[in-house]
């Protein structure tokens, strides 16, 4: 029997249009894979939400939930919890693994205590955000309990701001910056896919430059040493194993080759449901190694997560 995959997509994180992009690129996908494909773009209504998931009235909930939902409430654990509630198999980590990755200082705690080098850091209440520098320009702010680099300022030295008058994330991690290389690893059931460089053409590896075609090249596989390939890759495996991370992750790292020979590694935080639309990474990797996007994303419904 044809397998009933419901993708939730959309939301109402500030991820909310990246999500709506790698959903139906997913959909599609999965639809082309030989898959009944429906589309759940889930309102902030728990009723609503799980109506959708269980319908009432004689309808079939779905055999899988693939999860590609973005930033807060799709993968901080909160609709994890749902889904582990109505006993329905979905894609990525479960609640726990979630909830900590997106707990920056928490999950860089974890890292830290492990022996992963990661930035050193603080948490700030956002009362306090621009009373003065909380530690030695240039530093990077961003939001403790976000992700897609939503909300992240670099403070230069002679900056006048940023104004974070409007900040409306909560915390803020504030960590020294590391100049530098953006690389980032994807990780496939316990195994590392590749090492790709990310080079904007302006500015930094931001929300804009992610999703923005032709704001940042990709370097796949990244020019670097095998030696400092094999160790960003041993660092994501470690990552995606000590948060406990289900199918696909991914892991984003500083590579300080300016002021450290053979360069200084930094992992900067693991993303628990990466990005799946045309310009994200793990597609990208995957395919380099003979796996097509709709090879992967059927892998991911096949090996979804079952609640207990």
């Amino acid at each position: 029997m044809t397998k009933h995959v419901a993708v939730l997509m959309g939301g109402w994180s500030a991820e909310r249009e990246v999500s709506l992009v790698s959903g139906q690129a997913c959909a599609d996908a999965l639809a082309s894979e030989g898959y009944d494909v429906s589309i759940i773009d889930p309102p902030r209504d728990l009723h609503a939400i799980a109506d959708a998931l269980c319908p009432q009235n004689g309808g079939k909930a779905p055999d899988v939930v693939f999860n590609a939902l973005h930033g807060r409430y799709g993968e901080d654990g909160t609709i994890q919890a749902v889904l582990d509630i109505a006993r329905i198999p979905y894609t990525h980590s479960g609640l726990l693994a979630s909830a900590i990755a997106m707990s920056k200082p928490i999950a860089l705690g974890m890292f830290r205590s492990a022996g992963i080098p990661v930035p050193n850091g603080m948490v700030i209440p956002p009362e306090e955000l621009g009373k003065g520098d909380p530690m030695s320009r240039p530093y990077v702010v961003k939001p403790a309990r976000e992700g897609s680099s939503v909300g992240v300022y670099i403070v230069q030295e002679g900056d006048n701001g940023p104004d974070f008058s409007d900040w409306t994330f909560g915390d803020a991690l504030v960590e020294e910056y590391i100049p530098g290389r953006e690389l980032t690893v994807a990780v496939r059931d316990d195994e590392a896919l590749g090492v790709t460089e990310l080079r904007p053409l302006s500015g930094f590896y931001d929300y804009t430059n992610k999703y923005t075609d032709g704001c940042t090249e990709h370097l796949c596989p990244a020019p670097i040493s095998e030696i400092i390939a094999k160790q960003c890759q041993e660092y994501a495996i470690e990552a995606h194993k000590l948060l406990g991370c289900d199918g696909i992750s991914r892991s984003d790292f500083r590579f300080d080759d300016i002021n450290h020979d053979p360069g200084r590694i930094v992992l900067l935080e693991v993303n628990t449901q990466p990005g799946m639309t045309p310009l994200s990474l793990v597609p990208e990797q995957a395919a380099k190694l003979g796996m097509p996007f709709g090879k992967l994303v059927s892998w991911m419904v096949e090996n979804a997560r079952c609640p207990d």
